[in-house]
């Protein structure tokens, strides 16, 4: 039976990306030794790091004046080394779930940060729109898709002071103005890469704002300055993101991502809103095109654990919800092909059937 991933992370990839990883574990271009045990020193695996440095700045059109390096940790890591490097003073933070709150308790380590908006209360199933900006933050930070509660922003915020975005799930999956970004990171895990590696997408200018005393690792100046490579980097994760890189560009680069994910997206929102069975937890101008989150409609909640088990008898993999909103979870990531949502839609029909 065929399974269809809808796993929130880490996600489903690029068939082709799997199988020529897999092969590159085997021999990496030929050169008779595996990629997990090639030294990050060599000419070949320095290809690589220009390659998805390169893409990169291709794809998303990044200015020459931005500096992409790929780091260890995770977002989490940022949620500290962020004010770390940058929070001299004063930060806002926009606060839209559960990743936002941990960025925000990182942040309160390093000076004054101000809540500038929030949705918890509605439980996080809408993005603050509307809220006033100080021109006194050192930067504004904001998490730009939910994955836990399927809420994303839809457009880049217009900002009097430096934006700071962890785009760890919606990365190169819409396209977006880099020149409004002083920094842009993410783990790859989602859209990108297997977990093991972060990007960060830093304007070269904040560099020159960093005034604390920091531990080396910390500072973002030793990897700009060591092209990453001050240490060995995580060389596996590495690869698959290029090759995932150069996957999307022969795809059509990340307006013809969008324009799929889209076209995802709708087939499965209209599916829930048309089937009485079902309804959405989010608010409709601001539903994810990642992370699709439904539950049973009023009345019908018991039927829950047996939809789940029958859309496992069909083959859907990873449609759990978070386990603090419970639910359904579809995430569409970019390499989620269509086929998957209409095998999800036909599921839910069926089920419909079963239980008029």
């Amino acid at each position: 039976m065929k399974k269809h991933n809808f796993n929130a992370g880490p996600s489903i990839l690029p068939q082709e990306v799997i199988e020529n990883a897999a092969k590159a574990v085997l021999d990496f271009n030929g050169s008779g030794l595996s990629l997990l045990s090639i030294s990050h020193r060599t000419k070949d695996f320095d290809a690589v790091m220009d390659q998805a440095i390169g893409l990169f700045h291709e794809l998303l059109d990044i200015p020459e004046n931005y500096k992409i390096i790929f780091l260890g940790g995770g977002a989490s890591t940022q949620f500290f080394e962020v004010p770390a490097n940058f929070l001299n003073t004063k930060a806002g933070y926009v606060n839209t779930g559960v990743w936002s709150k941990k960025a925000i308790k990182e942040a309160k380590r390093y000076g004054q940060v101000e809540v500038l908006a929030t949705s918890e209360d509605k439980n996080f199933t809408y993005i603050p729109k509307g809220f006033a900006i100080p021109t006194d933050l050192d930067y504004l930070h904001i998490t730009t898709n939910n994955t836990i509660y399927g809420t994303e922003y839809h457009e880049d915020i217009d900002s009097p002071v430096p934006v700071i975005a962890d785009m760890s799930s919606d990365i190169l999956s819409r396209p977006i103005d880099v020149k409004k970004y002083a920094m842009i990171y993410g783990g790859a895990q989602k859209n990108l890469a297997p977990a093991g590696v972060t990007f960060a997408i830093i304007r070269e200018d904040m560099l020159d704002k960093i005034v604390r005393d920091l531990p080396t690792m910390v500072n973002y100046k030793t990897h700009t300055e060591n092209n990453s490579m001050f240490n060995t980097p995580p060389v596996f994760p590495i690869y698959v993101l290029a090759e995932t890189l150069k996957w999307a560009k022969n795809l059509g680069g990340v307006k013809e991502l969008y324009r799929r994910n889209v076209e995802k997206a709708t087939l499965l929102y209209d599916e829930i809103d048309r089937n009485p069975l079902f309804r959405g937890t989010t608010a409709k101008e601001d539903r994810s095109l990642m992370n699709i989150c439904f539950v049973m409609s009023e009345g019908n909640e018991g039927l829950a654990d047996a939809f789940m088990e029958f859309a496992k008898s069909k083959g859907m993999v990873g449609l759990k919800g978070h386990r603090l909103v419970g639910g359904f979870r579809a995430s569409c990531y970019n390499a989620l092909p269509k086929e998957s949502v209409e095998a999800l839609v036909a599921c839910m029909q069926e089920f419909e059937k079963m239980h008029k």
